[in-house]
C-alpha cells in the first residue's frame, strides 16, 4: 500500500511538472557585449538543477576519497578486535569443552591481540572488560590443570586490570573474580583461606547467594558447624534450597554441631549466645534440648527454651515437618520428666489443654499420657497413651508409648498386658 501511494505521488508530481513547463512561457535574456542570447525559463531550470546534482555528487564523492584512510583505519580496527573476540570465544568453548591448554592459549592470544591493538594506538572502548574476561579465563584454565602459580598471576592481573580500568562493569568484573578465587580455595581444600577471602567482600556481595553457598561449603569444610548452621539457616530463609533439601541440611548440621558437646554447661553457654531466631528454630531448640539432657543437665532447664514454640506446636495446622514434630514432642516430653518444679503443674495444664483441644492428635495424646504418668495419674495416662499408640506413626515415640503402658502394666501387677506391650516395643 505504501509503495502504491509513492507511485501515485511520483507521477503527480511528474503531470503537475510537466503542465507548469508546458504553461510556462518565459525567457531569461543574457546580455554579453554585443550579443544577446534568449533562453527558455524552463530550460535555465533545469540546467541549475543539474549543476546543483553535479556539485552535490562530486562534493560526495570528494568526501569518500578524503574518508578512505579513516575507513582503511576502522576496518583493520574491527578486524583486529574480531580476532580478540574470537580468541576469547574459542577460550569459553575450549573451556567448557574439557580442553583446558587449548582454552589458556585461546585467552593468552586475545590478550596478545588486545596488546598489540593498544600499541598500535587503536584503543578500545571495552578493552578493560576484554582484558579482565580473558585473564579470569586463563585463570581458570590454570587451576583446572592446577597450575596454581600461573593462576594467581592472571588472578591478580585481572584484578588489577578491572581496579584501575575505566569500564562500567569494573564493580562486576571485580567481584567476579574475588568469587572465582573464593571458590578456587575451596577446590583446594583449602577452606580456611577461603573464609577468610569471603569475609574480607562488601556486605552487598557477601549477602549474595553465591557467596554464601560457598561460605557453607568453606565453613563445613573448615570444621566451623555453627557458622555454617547460621549460613545455612539465611540461605533456607532465602528459598536457596527445596525444603527437603533445607530441612535436612540445618538438621545435619545441628546434629553435628551439638555432638561436638560433651558439657552441659558448654552447651548452656551457647545456646544462650545464639539469636532468638536461631532459638526459635524447631530443629535447633529441641536437639538442643535433648543432648542438654542427655549430658546431665537439668531437666527443667530447657524448659524456657521450648516455651516459646509451645504455641506452634499446639496448631492444628503447621508448616513443621513430622519429623519436627515428633522430635519437638519428645523434647518437651523429656524436659517435663521433673515435676518437684515449681512450674510442672502449670506445665501439665498447658499440655493437657491443648490435647483437649485437638483430642484426635496422636502426638499430644502421647505428650499428656507421659505428663500424667510422671504425675503419677495413672488412669489418665492409661487411657492417653492406649490412645496414642493407634495413631504414632514416628517409631521412637511409639516404642516409648508401650514401654510406659508396660510400666504401668506391671504397676498394676498385670503380667499378661505387660509382656504383651514389652513385646510391641519390641517389634516396632
Amino acid at each position: 500500500m505504501r509503495a502504491a501511494l509513492w507511485l501515485i505521488s511520483l507521477f503527480s508530481l511528474a503531470v503537475a511538472t510537466a503542465w507548469l513547463a508546458w504553461q510556462n512561457q518565459g525567457t531569461v535574456a543574457i546580455f554579453l557585449m554585443p550579443y544577446r542570447v534568449d533562453l527558455s525559463l524552463n530550460l535555465v531550470l533545469l540546467v541549475l538543477a543539474l549543476v546543483v546534482l553535479v556539485v552535490v555528487l562530486a562534493q560526495q564523492a570528494l568526501s569518500a576519497l578524503l574518508s578512505l584512510p579513516k575507513q582503511a583505519q576502522r576496518w583493520r580496527l574491527q578486524q583486529k578486535e574480531r580476532a580478540a573476540h574470537a580468541a576469547l570465544l574459542e577460550s569459553f568453548s575450549n573451556f567448557m569443552a574439557g580442553r583446558f591448554l587449548r582454552a589458556r592459549k585461546a585467552a593468552e592470544s586475545a590478550l596478545q591481540k588486545e596488546t598489540l591493538l593498544h600499541e598500535a594506538g587503536l584503543k578500545l572502548d571495552h578493552a578493560d572488560s576484554l582484558r579482565a574476561v580473558a585473564h579470569i579465563m586463563a585463570a581458570e584454565s590454570a587451576h583446572a590443570l592446577q597450575d596454581r602459580e600461573l593462576r594467581q598471576k592472571h588472578w591478580q592481573e585481572a584484578m588489577d586490570t578491572a581496579k584501575q580500568g575505566h569500564s562500567p562493569d569494573r564493580q562486576a568484573l571485580t567481584e567476579g573474580a574475588q568469587l572465582r578465587a573464593a571458590r578456587w580455595l575451596l577446590d583446594d581444600r583449602d577452606a580456611t583461606g577461603s573464609l577468610n577471602l569471603l569475609k574480607s567482600f562488601p556486605n552487598a556481595l557477601a549477602r549474595r547467594m553465591v557467596a554464601m553457598r560457598l561460605q557453607l561449603k568453606a565453613a563445613r569444610l573448615a570444621g566451623q558447624p555453627a557458622q555454617a548452621l547460621d549460613t545455612a539457616v539465611l540461605l533456607a530463609k532465602h528459598r536457596a534450597f527445596s525444603p527437603e533439601a533445607a530441612d535436612s541440611l540445618v538438621r545435619g548440621l545441628i546434629l553435628d554441631w551439638l555432638s561436638r558437646f560433651h558439657d552441659a554447661e558448654a552447651l548452656a553457654r551457647w545456646w544462650n549466645s545464639l539469636s532468638p531466631a536461631l532459638r526459635a528454630t524447631p530443629d535447633l531448640a529441641s536437639e538442643a534440648a535433648l543432648r542438654f539432657v542427655a549430658l546431665g543437665g537439668e531437666a527443667a532447664a530447657v524448659r524456657p527454651w521450648l516455651e516459646p514454640l509451645w504455641a506452634p506446636l499446639q496448631k492444628a495446622t503447621t508448616d513443621w515437618t513430622p519429623a519436627q514434630l515428633a522430635r519437638m514432642v519428645q523434647a518437651i516430653e523429656t524436659g517435663l520428666r521433673d515435676v518437684q518444679t515449681s512450674d510442672a503443674r502449670q506445665w501439665l495444664a498447658r499440655v493437657e489443654g491443648a490435647q483437649q483441644a485437638q483430642p484426635q492428635d496422636a502426638q499430644l495424646q502421647y505428650l499428656a499420657g507421659m505428663v500424667c504418668m510422671r504425675h503419677q495419674l495413672w488412669g489418665k495416662a492409661q487411657s492417653l497413651l492406649t490412645q496414642s499408640v493407634k495413631g504414632l506413626q514416628t517409631p521412637v515415640l511409639k516404642r516409648r508409648a508401650w514401654c510406659a503402658l508396660a510400666e504401668l502394666a506391671e504397676q498394676r501387677q498385670d503380667t499378661v498386658a505387660a509382656t504383651q506391650a514389652w513385646k510391641q516395643a519390641a517389634l516396632v
